[in-house]
């Protein structure tokens, strides 16, 4: 490997080849020399002529060589596939209608000492192709085409949230509370503090601080870790897009969900009726409004709501196999009744409205019932796609949820948030009326890209450490 350079001056990718030269017909040549580079995915040697498959991040294009032009031919023969070259000489088409670089001189800009399998049969084996993901990217075009898509569609909603005004900010990954969502957070140790830190399980509460400093429309496209398992919809670490707007409620936010779902899978997909999972999905706004209440009482065929009698409503999800703790109240009974009955037979899209406000420690009260908060969940294609509500103002009130939280946490729920002091005397400065939510990126991908699971939208998804 002593001889490898540095650098290569490429020219030329294959893709703009294709375009640039498409009219050139079968045995013609051009006069143009170009340089290009990349993997050698086929190698076929013919004798005294020799043709290699040249694969770069734009697409794939022919190597022609022959013995009495090409530099060091018998070498040229020799590659491995894999290894990566660059090579210079004129675009010609063969008279099998190639469109190829005919090569004078090339170059070995890296071996390949291992394999990443037959070109044809791709790698399928699961653990490899997770595992070992830079095999994965060259061995299944597919698996590029998906984290493409992912870097255009996160690129997009930048773009569209900037077109309406919103600002970009960061804010941090360490919390010394872990706070903003019910999730049991990953724990770490800051050694100069002498203190213990967690990873961010949510960035909300940061950002609210922000609009109580004066910024009126707020994102971050968020790193964050939940402790939690794997499955096909979650990785302990993920991606998430988190937005608040000053003197907006949750009604304005589910119009701009849905203008941006819409607007996504019309960019990307090149239209916003779609399919997932072999089934059909009509993302044109508007989508359907319907409290959880009215979907749990469509679903079990049976009225029911936050007001239901709580010896009933222990009887009926005490029917469906949950064991009721005796702690819920009716709000957390309701939930667990949408959860077990409904939820999973929501295909959407459809905003499931006005949560019960015990479910909902950071969420305002609805303006006409008391016992529910202004909150909705965007369920797409069976999944929650979207959290989002009318933010919670009132600095007592929020004071008396977060105590009912650390009640919760001190008794054993591991999700249960912490009193975040910083954020109540935050609030005591004064939060506008704001609206506020999260979308999953992840998930989002997933729906755009028609992949079921996670770890297929990302590009290292956590696994079990090798032995």
């Amino acid at each position: 490997m002593a001889d490898v350079p540095y650098s290569f001056d490429r020219t030329a990718e294959a893709a703009a080849l294709h375009d640039r030269y498409g009219s050139l017909g079968p045995g013609e040549e051009s006069e143009d020399v170009v340089a290009v580079a990349g993997r050698v995915m086929l190698m076929r040697p013919q004798g005294r002529l020799a043709f290699a498959t040249l694969r770069d991040s734009s697409g794939q294009v022919q190597l022609f060589a022959l013995a009495k032009i090409t530099a060091d031919f018998e070498a040229f023969t020799r590659l491995s596939l894999g290894d990566w070259v660059g090579a210079t000489g004129k675009i010609v088409r063969t008279r099998k209608g190639e469109l190829s670089v005919q090569v004078h001189t090339w170059v070995l800009l890296a071996e390949a000492r291992r394999g990443f399998g037959d070109k044809w049969k791709g790698v399928s084996d699961v653990e490899t192709r997770f595992r070992q993901r830079e095999v994965d990217l060259w061995a299944n075009e597919r698996t590029r085409e998906i984290l493409t898509l992912r870097s255009r569609l996160i690129s997009s909603v930048r773009r569209r949230l900037e077109d309406k005004g919103f600002v970009e900010v960061e804010t941090p990954v360490l919390h010394v509370i872990p706070g903003g969502a019910l999730a049991k957070p990953f724990v770490t140790h800051h050694n100069a503090l002498d203190a213990d830190l967690f990873l961010r399980i949510a960035p909300e509460l940061y950002l609210k601080r922000l609009v109580v400093g004066g910024f009126e429309k707020v994102f971050e496209i968020a790193r964050v870790f939940r402790n939690e398992g794997l499955s096909p919809r979650h990785n302990p670490e993920f991606t998430m897009l988190e937005l608040y707007q000053a003197y907006a409620d949750y009604g304005d936010l589910a119009v701009l969900v849905e203008e941006l779902v819409s607007g996504l899978a019309s960019e990307l997909c090149g239209a916003t009726a779609i399919s997932y999972q072999n089934r059909d999905l009509d993302l044109t706004p508007p989508w359907r409004r319907a409290t959880m209440a009215e979907l749990v009482s469509e679903a079990t065929g049976e009225p029911v709501d936050v007001h239901t009698d709580i010896d009933e409503l222990r009887r009926r999800i005490a029917a469906v196999g949950v064991e009721p703790n005796p702690a819920w109240g009716a709000g957390k009974l309701l939930l667990e009744l949408y959860e077990k009955t409904t939820e999973p037979h929501l295909w959407g899209p459809v905003y499931v409205m006005d949560f019960p406000a015990e479910v909902s420690p950071l969420s305002r009260r609805h303006r006409s019932d008391p016992d529910l908060v202004e909150r909705f969940e965007a369920i797409v294609a069976g999944r929650e796609l979207v959290n989002a509500f009318s933010e919670l103002v009132d600095p007592e009130d929020q004071r008396s949820r977060f105590e009912a939280q650390a009640s919760a946490r001190a008794g054993g729920d591991e999700e249960a948030m912490a009193i975040d002091e910083d954020y109540l005397r935050a609030l005591e400065h004064g939060l506008p009326p704001t609206a506020g939510l999260g979308i999953g990126i992840d998930r989002l991908v997933m729906l755009l890209a028609d992949v079921a699971n996670i770890r297929e939208v990302i590009a290292f998804p956590t696994l079990r450490p090798e032995r």
